[in-house]
């Protein structure tokens, strides 16, 4: 048996010229690129042709990327950052239950802090119900933050007629989480204020990421000690992430469209087949990126299965793998608003990387295990 991993929403392996740039970077450029010598000038020379790069790849201003720990990290920069700054402006915050954990935590912890938060609802397409969306805003409404695709069920968001209805409120900060979309469908950053973004999720390495915060917005930094790269967030600049967080939105970002049309095709192979099964009920919907397949088994518990598969070197999950151990999802109950489908919930994770030959074998095994359990 071959392993075949089907859970590239959880992370991607690392693309090998990734890491070559990443020790290249290391052995090449010891200086601290705030250091005043030539070698911190060297190391400062690369790091702004990095981060000139990045912002041609998102269309956006060298001045507005802000380089993290990864995306949790960029969240949560982007919530508490607006919330501690605007707190006079008001204390009202719109989020989705799609949100990964690192959006819905600090929330939780900024409603301890008398900070209100409101959950639009989600129609049966998966989409932000933007009727009650405008019915939640608010004069004193600070922050907006939706994804624009969530780990869990795919579901991209319609960001640009989110945007447009915030224009209305200029006091209100619009927080989008990319990092679900970012190599996998084109991200567009008209209209948002702030977007979050990691390398793990596009055969990067772990441990970096970006937050896009447009010009002229001020936040306050999460970590606060000097100026490194930017003044929203301290700490010595980590030159060789920056350069292979670089180098990997170079490989993937180009190739976005391509790659969709071919996963398109394993998508659809695979949901036709997961369909002719009874107590198979597909949860994503045609709003769904094709990357992401998520399902629910009526009579089998979801751990049980992905054990099953597990044995078989088949590895696939249940919810996303940051959220709790709470076995229901509640991005699939906004949608479905069905506590036993809710309950019963396993995603798929597609690539470029996946092969025909591993969807044939995990159909094989997926039926296998199927029988089996459905004793």
């Amino acid at each position: 048996d071959v392993m075949i991993y089907l859970d590239y929403s959880a992370t991607t392996p690392v693309d090998k010229r990734v890491l070559d740039t990443f020790n290249k970077v290391c052995l090449e450029y010891p200086g601290n690129s705030n250091s005043l010598h030539s070698l911190g000038v060297k190391s400062k020379e690369l790091e702004d042709y990095a981060t000139e790069e990045i912002a041609k790849l998102l269309k956006v201003k060298k001045s507005e990327i802000i380089y993290t720990s990864g995306a949790s990290e960029s969240n949560n920069t982007a919530i508490k950052g607006v919330c501690n700054k605007y707190k006079k402006r008001g204390k009202h915050i719109i989020t989705t239950y799609l949100e990964h954990s690192s959006i819905i935590a600090p929330l939780n912890y900024l409603a301890k802090d008398g900070f209100e938060v409101d959950f639009v609802k989600i129609g049966d397409n998966g989409l932000v119900d933007l009727d009650n969306l405008r019915s939640l805003l608010r004069e004193d409404t600070i922050l907006v933050s939706i994804c624009m695709v969530d780990s869990e069920i795919g579901l991209v968001q319609p960001i640009k007629e989110i945007a447009k209805i915030l224009e209305e409120y200029p006091k209100c900060i619009f927080h989008v989480d990319c990092t679900q979309a970012l190599g996998k469908i084109p991200v567009d950053l008209t209209g948002v204020d702030m977007a979050s973004m990691s390398a793990h999720k596009i055969y990067g390495l772990k441990g970096i990421g970006l937050l896009y915060k447009r010009e002229g917005l001020q936040i306050e930094p999460l970590i606060h000690g000097g100026k490194s790269s930017t003044i929203y967030r301290s700490g010595t600049p980590a030159l060789p992430l920056i350069v292979s967080l670089m180098k990997a939105m170079k490989l993937i970002i180009p190739n976005v469209l391509e790659n969709y049309k071919y996963i398109e095709k394993l998508n659809k192979r695979i949901i036709d087949k997961l369909s002719e099964y009874d107590n198979v009920h597909i949860n994503s919907t045609k709003n769904s990126i094709v990357n992401t397949i998520n399902f629910s088994l009526k009579n089998i518990k979801p751990e049980t299965f992905v054990h099953a598969l597990d044995e078989r070197e088949i590895y696939i999950s249940t919810k996303s793998a940051c959220s709790s151990t709470n076995s229901m999802s509640n991005a699939v109950y906004a949608l479905t608003k069905d506590e036993e489908i809710s309950n019963h919930s396993v995603r798929i994770s597609l690539s470029y990387m996946t092969t025909e030959d591993e969807v044939e074998t995990f159909l094989e095994v997926f039926d296998e295990c199927y029988k089996k359990l459905s004793l």
